[in-house]
This record gives structure tokens, C-alpha cells and sequence, in this order.
């Protein structure tokens, strides 16, 4: 028997450095089924990352999507500000054991990538490998229930 592959409502989201990558993962998403709700940014003029992660991570918290795309040029900085709400889990990869890991192990609903550290084609396997995942629960639901003690001190 064969299942279908799962499409999802993704929100994704760019700064000037991540804007050629994060065009072609769009156009991959949508070639594939997915809902992809682009929020820019949507020229190559500098632009600030914190307001691009906050959309997505905020798309994410509120329901309105199901996962979350992030590109920079290493993916580090949108990590770091998509990372601010508690809701919200956001990891940085650059292979596909990671893409898959950050979703089974660690429950993640946001991907960050580096258009300065992976090509199209490893992105697109990092993007299909963290969509395919799926969360694991047990003894990695009780660690993520744990972060919460570790934001609130």
C-alpha cells in the first residue's frame, strides 16, 4: 500500500542574502503540492533577517502554517531570532540526518538554511528530508517539554 506524501501550509521567508535559494525552494515546494506563502524579502536590497523570522515564526506560532523556511546566508541568524518565540523550534542544517533529526528528535517546525553554505540540490534534499520526518514522541516529547523550564529560568 502507498501512502501520500503529507502537503503542507509552509510560510518561508528570506533576507537579501538568502534570496536566490530561498526563490528556487519555493518553486520546488509548489512543484511538489505545497501551499507556500511567501513573505519576502523580495529584492536583493539589504534588508534586516530578525523582521523576515519574526513573519515566519509568527505564521508558525498563530496556526496559519504548518512549517516554517527560513533562508540566510548561513541560516544562523534567522535560527537565532525565529528561536525567540517559545512556541516556535527553528534548527540550521546543512545535511539531511540533521534535516530529519531536528523534526523526529526535536519536534522542530522550522528549517534554516545558508545560501551561502549549501547549493540548490543538497537544500532540496535537506527540504525533503525534514518534510518527510515526523516527530517521534516519547523520551524526546519529555526533552521539548523541557525547554520551556529553560526559557522561564
Amino acid at each position: 500500500m502507498s501512502s501520500q506524501p503529507a502537503i503542507f501550509r509552509i510560510a518561508a521567508a528570506c533576507d537579501h542574502a538568502g534570496i536566490d535559494l530561498q526563490k528556487h525552494l519555493i518553486g520546488w515546494l509548489r512543484a511538489r503540492g505545497h501551499q507556500v506563502e511567501d513573505l519576502g524579502t523580495h529584492d536583493h536590497a539589504s534588508c534586516h533577517y530578525p523582521d523576515y523570522a519574526a513573519a515566519v515564526a509568527g505564521a508558525v506560532a498563530a496556526g496559519s502554517a504548518d512549517l516554517g523556511l527560513l533562508v540566510c546566508g548561513t541560516g544562523q541568524g534567522m535560527a537565532m531570532a525565529a528561536n525567540r518565540l517559545p512556541s516556535v523550534r527553528a534548527g540550521v542544517v546543512s545535511d539531511t540526518f540533521s534535516a530529519a533529526a531536528i523534526r523526529e528528535h526535536n519536534d522542530a517546525r522550522v528549517i534554516c538554511l545558508g545560501q551561502r553554505v549549501i547549493g540548490s540540490g543538497l537544500a532540496e534534499a535537506c527540504l525533503e528530508a525534514f518534510l518527510t520526518a515526523r516527530f517521534q514522541g516519547g523520551r524526546h516529547a519529555q526533552r521539548v517539554g523541557m525547554f520551556s523550564e529553560v526559557q522561564n529560568g
